[in-house]
């Protein structure tokens, strides 16, 4: 990998994690386009740096991120249903990562999900606390994302908005629920590829993470004043688009791999 590869899938990283976008269709389409080689340090490189994605959450709500043990409990309570069902049903989910369609397929259905998802859910509450209940239906409908091109993101505001959050509080709830659950999901897959990490790579890693963390932090403001003003729907046509690209360079026989 170099140092250019390296940045241009920060960014991609980055900007994908937390909108409803699907950050696996688009390192499908990054890694397609660049030729990349898909060693085992490119795979340890992908999941390393959602570490820096992860930080760009705590540093943006620093002062909400840390609070009563309340919030913790319900975070805790979000994040066991994917911990558990993503644990029993690991195998099964690299297998569905084999296969590109299903992703294309997934990126499709969601986007046109977004489209109507405003008209969905109108009656929404701006001050409506978060309650256990709440959280853990939050939680299960995350383990929707587990399917490959659903998108983490857009699974979670989803189900912020049918248990009456703001397309907002939903959205931020959604990026505090990543924070244990990437880190989770990362530090797992790291430890089947922390070998490849070695000292002469050790600068591609650490300009991944930086990269990964400041385009995270815009991505986030952009995509809650954005969604705030305008909602789902230009996400849901970008979905749409992204899963019928992949669905002909597929078509056309253009290898395509998942990391």
């Amino acid at each position: 990998m170099t140092f250019l590869q390296a940045i241009i899938i920060a960014i991609v990283e980055g900007i994908t994690e937390f909108l409803p976008i699907s950050s696996t269709g688009h390192m499908i389409i990054t890694e397609s386009i660049l030729g990349m080689d898909i060693d085992d340090f490119a795979k340890a490189f992908t999941v390393n740096i959602q570490f820096g994605a992860i930080l760009s959450v705590i540093i943006l709500y620093w002062k909400r991120f840390f609070q009563s043990m309340k919030f913790y409990y319900k975070l805790f309570i979000a994040f066991l249903p994917a911990a558990i069902i993503g644990y029993e049903l690991g195998d099964f989910i690299d297998d569905m990562l084999d296969e590109v369609w299903i992703v294309a397929v997934s990126l499709l259905l969601g986007g046109i999900i977004l489209l109507f998802v405003d008209k969905w859910f109108k009656k929404t509450s701006e001050n409506q606390e978060i309650t256990y209940p709440t959280a853990l239906k939050i939680g299960f409908f995350q383990c929707i994302a587990m399917i490959p091109g659903v998108s983490r993101s857009a699974a979670t505001i989803i189900g912020g908005m049918a248990s009456k959050l703001s397309r907002k509080n939903a959205a931020e709830f959604s990026f505090f629920l990543a924070v244990p659950t990437m880190f989770a999901a990362s530090a797992y897959k790291l430890t089947e590829n922390y070998k490849t990490i070695t000292s002469d790579k050790l600068d591609i890693l650490i300009l991944g993470n930086f990269v990964a963390f400041v385009v995270a932090m815009l991505a986030i403001k952009f995509f809650i004043s954005f969604l705030t003003k305008y909602g789902f729907k230009l996400f849901g046509w970008y979905r749409i688009v992204v899963g019928m690209a992949i669905l002909i360079l597929w078509g056309l026989g253009i290898e395509l791999t998942i990391r």
